[in-house]
């Protein structure tokens, strides 16, 4: 098995482009290579005549009781025209893309081809890395000096050995769908035996996860969170494309990206990157999953150009 997932180009941004919607299934196995109201209706009046009496005196009116339908709802007017927006973008490309992002800073959200699953490839090992310290946490410790060096081997260089390893310390498949029921995950199903790049995924589970890893509602303690979220911070450098295309240069960013070509698909590319991106006084959780690109360098690009789409449209959305 080989140490790292691939050598992956330099991040790049990409310019404006059309964007493709049909969007199919994947499921990656290990023989690829790499384990990764309607309107009120008026009452008409009485014709009848109606003998006067005493006129009782008014009673005031209760006042509204404050609660959450009285709360200004988050716009949603931003959803059609980012829809058709990506719509355009991937029309002309070859590929097919879902994103879910949420702005924790405004609370909007978007997810688009919701129904797509992929392999998860590399992303799957910030699964492993949670499902392992929800473990130690039910045991009442912490990491082992051998786990956190695997963890941080899995999570910064993408290394496929150390991966395999924690994969058989919690457990394997079932001991990845025990944390994921945790961690509430809807759609995500372990690869087979010692296959959890063949794990299968939806954006909007890796949203969920994403969620886990920055909610003080999470099962993961507090301290965990940061943990993963530092080491989701300081990836390789020429690992460090994907979701951080969705901020400026210098913008606080922690991802996990993965990619792997398929055999089965005639050696086109799955490519996803899922991370928090920090810019502009904006936090974003974005995920993106995709399949069946020509090359690597064109998932890379279709995964970053989504990323600033989605992006900038929630960062312009009316509040």
């Amino acid at each position: 098995m080989p140490t790292k997932c691939g050598t992956p180009p330099k991040r790049r941004r990409v310019a404006l482009g059309s964007i493709v919607a049909a969007i199919t299934p994947l499921i990656v196995l290990m023989s690829d290579g790499v384990s990764p109201a309607p309107a009120s209706v008026p009452v008409p009046l009485n014709p009848s005549p109606v003998a006067l009496t005493s006129t009782p005196a008014p009673v005031p009116a209760n006042k509204p009781k404050p609660s959450s339908y009285n709360k200004p709802k988050p716009s949603s007017s931003y959803k059609k025209p980012l829809t058709r927006a990506l719509n355009r973008y991937l029309d002309d490309l070859p590929g097919q893309v879902a994103v879910s992002v949420r702005d924790l800073t405004t609370g909007l959200s978007f997810s688009y081809n919701r129904g797509l699953r992929t392999a998860t490839a590399s992303i799957v090992k910030v699964d492993i890395v949670l499902s392992l310290l929800l473990k130690a946490q039910r045991q009442r410790r912490g990491l082992t000096a051998w786990e956190r060096r695997a963890a941080a081997q899995a999570i910064k260089v993408s290394d496929n050995a150390a991966a395999s390893a924690l994969w058989s310390a919690i457990g394997g498949g079932s001991g990845l769908a025990a944390a994921n029921k945790k961690l509430g995950l809807r759609d995500t199903r372990p690869g087979p035996g010692g296959a959890w790049g063949s794990t299968t995924t939806s954006a909007t589970d890796q949203l969920r996860l994403l969620t886990a890893l920055t909610s003080p509602k999470s099962p993961l303690s507090a301290k965990n969170r940061r943990y993963v979220l530092g080491l989701m911070g300081d990836v390789a450098p020429e690992q460090s494309w994907g979701v951080s295309a969705s901020g400026r240069k210098g913008a606080d960013v922690a991802l996990k990206n993965g990619w792997l070509p398929r055999e089965r698909h005639g050696g086109r590319w799955t490519v996803n990157s899922i991370g928090r991106v920090r810019d502009r006084g904006h936090t974003y959780l974005i995920a993106v999953i995709s399949h069946r690109h020509g090359s690597m360098g064109a998932g890379v690009k279709a995964v970053e150009r989504v990323s600033e789409l989605v992006a900038k449209a929630l960062s312009e959305a009316k509040k």
